[in-house]
């Protein structure tokens, strides 16, 4: 028999020396050799998990519908901040399997944002929802950096926060505090000291450009210069700051070709997720075939460019329709062959402080008992069914 070569009097690991330990553990499995570069992923040097979330989506794509929610554990219908409580739950007995989550007002620094949520208590919902298997989508509706004003003031910008730019600086500090956000999304036994695990986010900046009423949208700035923006960032926050936790999603308002879709597409190397923002099509029954179309044509350049596709934003505000989830929503997408190979669909949110401005039911709304059907649907999975998205 070989000998040990330790000591069977060897004392035992102290507890600095297990945590030092630990940590060069943590650093080696952190600097294994990247294999983002084979999935056509933007970061080559993507976390394991985030590499696994991006296979996963493109593998069951075709199998099912993932359904994502905004906000959806923040509030709801009548309530506020009450821990473990989300509408959807409450209807169908299970949380969405995509949630969705907004960074607006991070820029400047404050404890809450837009929508009146805590930062703080964001990060914990967030890794609320990735603890349970599901999966977080990150938008940002930024103030203009010129005039102060929110996303809505459309006074010309993004010239101004590029390289060279006037308010350039200030741009780099508000992706700083960004960074700094995301470096607090972190799981395992050794998060609070930083080496945890960074929770996989996909990220939507500067979405519905093919709409006027963003300062980065159509009429507002070039092509040339919305593409030199979305390269800067990603590089800026993949190169410099180093965020590997990140899946960049290009997300329109709608639209009717591909010619329009692509008009400010920053290139194969910047974009992992194709998706767009529709909120008007599923309004009557003739927009269903309308919907359908614009999926079958999204789907189509995602898959010639190996990227994932998703109808990143969609509803109807108040679900005015008891059979909006099978009529509509679900005979959109399920019922087309190509439209059905998108990843989500994450319908907007239920606001707590506005009376009628929801678009998932809540107990006792009229489209609950469709929405309840709808749960149940083989096609649809929500956060119960998910397999594991990350390993």
């Amino acid at each position: 028999m070989m000998r040990s070569t330790f000591s069977r009097h060897a004392r035992p690991l102290s507890f600095a020396g297990f945590l030092l330990l630990s940590v060069l553990l943590a650093a080696c499995n952190h600097t294994r050799p990247p294999s983002g570069e084979t999935l056509g992923l933007v970061d080559p040097q993507a976390t394991p998990q985030t590499r696994a979330l991006y296979q996963n989506l493109k593998e069951l794509a075709p199998e099912a519908l993932l359904f994502g929610h905004q906000d959806d554990l923040a509030y709801g219908v009548g309530w506020n901040r009450e821990r473990g409580r989300s509408d959807v739950m409450e209807v169908t007995g299970a949380y969405p399997a995509v949630y969705g989550w907004e960074l607006g007002d991070l820029e400047n620094g404050v404890a809450m944002n837009l929508d009146s949520v805590y930062f703080k208590e964001m990060q914990g919902w967030i890794k609320e929802g990735f603890k349970r298997g599901g999966v977080v989508s990150i938008t940002w509706h930024m103030d203009n950096p010129v005039t102060g004003g929110s996303a809505w003031d459309t006074t010309s910008a993004v010239s101004a926060i590029l390289p060279g730019g006037a308010q350039h600086e200030r741009y780099l500090s508000w992706l700083d505090r960004f960074a700094t956000f995301v470096g607090g999304l972190k799981t395992g036994p050794f998060a609070w000291l930083g080496f945890g695990k960074p929770v996989p986010l996909l990220f939507r900046p500067f979405h519905e450009h093919s709409g006027s009423w963003f300062w980065w949208g159509e009429g507002h700035v070039t092509p040339e210069e919305y593409v030199q923006l979305w390269r800067f960032t990603v590089h800026y926050l993949r190169d410099e700051k180093g965020l590997h936790n990140l899946l960049y999603a290009y997300s329109t308002d709608v639209f009717d070709n591909e010619a329009v879709y692509l008009k400010h597409y920053p290139g194969d190397d910047s974009v992992d997720l194709l998706g767009y923002d529709d909120y008007q099509a599923l309004r009557t029954d003739e927009g269903v075939a309308v919907m359908t179309a614009r999926l079958r044509m999204l789907v189509g350049m995602a898959d010639a460019r190996g990227k994932l596709a998703a109808l990143t934003e969609t509803g109807a505000e108040g679900v005015p329709m008891p059979t909006w989830w099978a009529d509509r929503l679900l005979k959109a997408i399920a019922s087309d062959p190509v439209a059905r190979r998108i990843s989500y669909a994450l319908v907007w949110r239920n606001a707590h402080n506005r009376p009628g401005h929801f678009y998932a039911p809540y107990p006792g709304q009229a489209s609950a008992p469709d929405f309840v059907r709808f749960y149940a649907h083989p096609f649809v999975r929500f956060e119960d069914r998910l397999p594991d998205l990350y390993k």
